[in-house]
């Protein structure tokens, strides 16, 4: 805007030295004038130009960051919703396990065979498993194998013999991943 303020200036001082010259040469004033008006507006034009391409510049500018903010916490209050119903699809696997929890629990207020009770209990059980195992939850293996501390907790140890020195004898807990993740460690007894 400066260099524009300028150009009017000059130009402007450039009119008016004109005019003095043109009060003394009257013969030449009609020819110099229509000149000296175009060499003022030029620049003047090209400030004006300048200036509104500033402007349009600004305008997108404000806007794509205004998009941006708009893009920003749109994808902030989706997040916060996936983590609050993330587990959603969990729960309602789990809830048909729960039906049969229920039902086994009344059917062992009158059951006289414990055979067929424990045979439920087992049903029920291997339906947990799988619904874990659809979710990408596995258990970690671990007796007799070598004690891992990426994936094993020693909570004690107890003298075996040579050949289970230093492996895994007995899970006190189980652990579990989630895919690669290791979600619970299991808990083991090391052989010493």
């Amino acid at each position: 805007m400066t260099k524009c303020k300028k150009e009017k200036t000059t130009a402007e001082n450039q009119q008016i030295n004109d005019q003095q010259t043109t009060a003394e040469n009257t013969d030449n004033n009609e020819q110099q004038t229509p000149e000296t008006d175009k060499v003022a507006e030029e620049p003047v034009a090209e400030c004006d130009k300048t200036t509104s391409e500033a402007e349009e510049w600004k305008d997108k500018y404000l806007r794509l960051s205004a998009e941006f903010d708009n893009y920003r916490k749109r994808t902030l209050r989706e997040k916060m919703e996936l983590i609050e119903s993330g587990g959603e699809d969990v729960i309602k696997s789990m809830l048909a396990v729960v039906d049969d929890f229920d039902r086994a629990m009344a059917a062992m207020q009158t059951a006289t065979d414990v055979a067929s009770v424990r045979e439920g209990v087992e049903l029920i059980r291997m339906k947990m498993n799988d619904a874990l195992k659809g979710r990408g939850v596995a258990e970690i293996e671990a007796v007799g194998l070598p004690l891992d501390t990426d994936l094993h907790e020693a909570v004690a140890k107890f003298p075996a013999g040579d050949d289970k020195k230093g492996l895994i004898i007995d899970v006190v807990q189980k652990g579990y991943k989630l895919k690669e993740k290791v979600i619970r460690y299991a808990k083991v007894v090391v052989g010493e």
